[in-house]
């Protein structure tokens, strides 16, 4: 057998034996493109290395990119939507302030963290509902 058909082939092993040790679909991708060229090879012989490799450059960069858009970007349904979002859990709860808002500022105690809050001047004991945030700043009005 031609030492560049059993090159490729080497190299698509390795690739995939990358991929599942590292396993992150990079090595996946550029394993497919070697793999094509390695039946390229096979089925075509005296393709010139330089074309060889070209072309397995070009296919690693396509097929890296079809994945990065096809697959990577795509937006996964989660039945838990808010889960990181902590601040964006709080709105439609009533709690009451700690500091009274001035100037638009005050602070308010939700269950065991103090949080910045913004909104109409209120004296502190005021019970206020979170309607939005702001960053991290609680945004409420008077309940």
């Amino acid at each position: 057998m031609r030492a560049e058909v059993v090159a490729w082939g080497a190299l698509t092993l390795l690739l995939f034996a990358a991929e599942a040790l590292a396993p992150g679909a990079f090595m996946l991708w550029m394993g497919f493109a070697a793999a094509a060229v390695f039946v390229a090879v096979l089925v075509l012989p005296g393709i010139p290395l330089l074309l060889q490799i070209g072309a397995f450059v070009v296919l690693s960069f396509v097929s890296i990119q079809i994945y990065r858009t096809w697959f990577r970007g795509r937006d996964r349904v989660s039945d838990r939507p808010l889960l990181n979002r902590r601040a964006e859990q709080l709105i439609g709860r009533v709690v009451t302030l700690d500091q009274p808002i001035q100037a638009g500022r005050g602070r308010a105690k939700v269950d065991d963290a103090f949080w910045v809050v913004g909104g109409p001047d209120l004296p502190a004991g005021s019970a206020v509902r979170i309607v939005g945030v702001d960053g991290m700043t609680l945004l409420v009005q008077a309940e």
